[in-house]
């Protein structure tokens, strides 16, 4: 069994006992997360699309870890020009492990 979930502007394709990493949630390491937002669910022989979203269809885990990425570089360049810019950027995540699909 496994469903399509949004978050933070992505959608995910998550199964049950899998860790998600998705942008940043708010909350503990240990606190309940509840996905209300599924797009899509199967049991292996259903298959069910929401319209855009299922209302009848809940996926469950709880919070992981809370971290940062690995820093990526900005780095802008202009030739001739004498222009350069270097920036750093780590993206925050939260790694979700998922308990359940709920139908």
């Amino acid at each position: 069994m496994y469903a399509i979930v949004a978050s933070g502007g992505k959608q995910y394709k998550v199964r049950q006992g899998e860790i998600l990493m998705v942008e940043k949630i708010p909350g503990e390491v240990g606190s309940p997360v509840a996905f209300d937002s599924v797009l899509m669910c199967s049991d292996g022989d259903a298959v069910n699309i929401g319209q855009p979203i299922l209302d009848n269809v809940i996926v469950k885990g709880h919070i992981v870890e809370q971290g940062k990425a690995r820093k990526i570089i900005v780095f802008k360049y202009k030739k001739r020009k004498r222009y350069r810019r270097k920036q750093g950027h780590r993206q925050q995540y939260t790694a979700i492990k998922i308990d359940s699909i709920e139908t």
